[in-house]
């Protein structure tokens, strides 16, 4: 877990106060250096859990995207594209899972120059058991109540569908 900074001031906040001082309004500031802030906890809490499976954040998601899917394997571009990395890191992804067994690669059929990762019975045990210890943790997240989760979601979801991550009129998939 990351270590406390035991600060005896809120660093961001008066970051704000000197923002408006020398800039102007401070909101969008404060807001943007919060979520990195929150970003950079989440991932030091979440490789804390994951790192006795062997799985780092990227590693898990990528399980996870397996463990989803209809058959237990899909193309590395799919995955890319779901978990929007670049090609290169989904391929550095895939490779440090398969080297642990957790993901075999193989030729897709389908296109012959593409390459598949199909879940592993291990792999469907560690992205299972880690699943479990993140959701203990509430990944997190477990000083909000549910409907603040919501609001927070649905906020952060505006952000990202200004950014063009989907069409406003997608649903989950």
């Amino acid at each position: 877990m990351p270590r406390p900074l035991d600060l005896p001031f809120d660093p961001i906040a008066r970051a704000g106060e000197l923002w408006e001082d020398h800039f102007g309004p401070a909101a969008p500031m404060r807001v943007a250096t919060s979520i990195m802030r929150a970003q950079q906890l989440l991932l030091a809490r979440y490789d804390a859990i994951l790192r006795p499976h062997g799985l780092t954040f990227a590693r898990y998601e990528a399980l996870v995207l397996l463990h989803f899917s209809r058959v237990g394997e899909l193309p590395l571009s799919v995955i890319g594209q779901r978990l929007m990395v670049h090609p290169t890191s989904v391929t550095n992804t895939i490779d440090r899972l398969a080297a642990a067994g957790f993901v075999e690669r193989r030729p897709n059929p389908r296109d012959g120059r593409g390459v598949l990762a199909r879940l592993t019975e291990a792999g469907r045990a560690v992205v299972t058991k880690a699943t479990d210890e993140l959701m203990c943790d509430g990944f997190g997240l477990s000083s909000y109540d549910g409907d603040q989760l919501e609001q927070l979601f649905g906020l952060l979801r505006e952000l990202r569908l200004e950014a063009g991550d989907f069409s406003g009129d997608a649903g989950p998939n």
